[in-house]
């Protein structure tokens, strides 16, 4: 089994003017893309050709090749599903009961998530993760996510993970991730976040 690249649940602009199209673009058709191809030639002949993207994660992480482009397609997979032209808006559902009890309140949430995803030094990600029934914010080097073992917390469900390399944001926001990170809230699709939410 070779993975494929997902189609966009949406047009490149259909984000403006918060994400720009053709950061979109070359964000899924490249930067994805290649992952993919790096991922099935690391696995080809294994016994990983037959796994799903989350137990390679999970399970084969010491693999170098295969932790850098599983990740890279794990993440990417997650963060264009919970992102959409329909997002942004205050939390809903379980998701606000949960930002709610962990945080006290979405403002502070906001204000957490914000500062993992600006302090994580270099390329990486920061993330939202479930865990039982409270919420943890984490982030992490590279492609690594919290399905990785020894990151975050080994039970981490991730519902929301913002990529914080500057292919992500650059030719809109040049070296201001700050501004980014905002834009981001603008397009998070809470009814996809709760539907991640176990």
């Amino acid at each position: 089994m070779s993975f494929t690249l997902p189609d966009l649940p949406y047009s490149y602009d259909a984000l403006e003017p918060h994400f720009d199209s053709q950061t979109m673009e070359i964000h899924h058709s490249r930067h994805h893309n290649l992952y993919i191809t790096n991922l099935n030639n690391a696995i080809e002949g294994t016994n990983m050709e037959n796994a799903s993207i989350e137990e390679i994660c999970k399970n084969h992480s010491e693999n170098i090749a295969v932790r850098n482009n599983g990740g890279g397609h794990y993440n990417h997979s997650l963060f264009w599903n919970i992102i959409s032209p329909n997002g942004g808006g205050d939390p809903h559902g379980k998701v606000a009961e949960l930002i709610n009890s962990t945080f006290n309140d979405f403002d502070s949430f906001k204000s957490k998530f914000s500062t993992a995803a600006m302090t994580r030094f270099g390329s990486g990600w920061a993330w939202l993760c479930q865990i039982d029934n409270h919420l943890e914010i984490c982030s992490t080097a590279n492609q690594d996510n919290p399905l990785m073992p020894g990151i975050c917390n080994d039970k981490s469900n991730p519902i929301i993970g913002i990529d914080v390399w500057e292919h992500a944001y650059y030719l809109k926001y040049q070296n201001k991730r700050a501004e980014y990170i905002d834009a981001f809230f603008n397009v998070v699709d809470w009814n996809k976040v709760n539907e991640r939410i176990s």
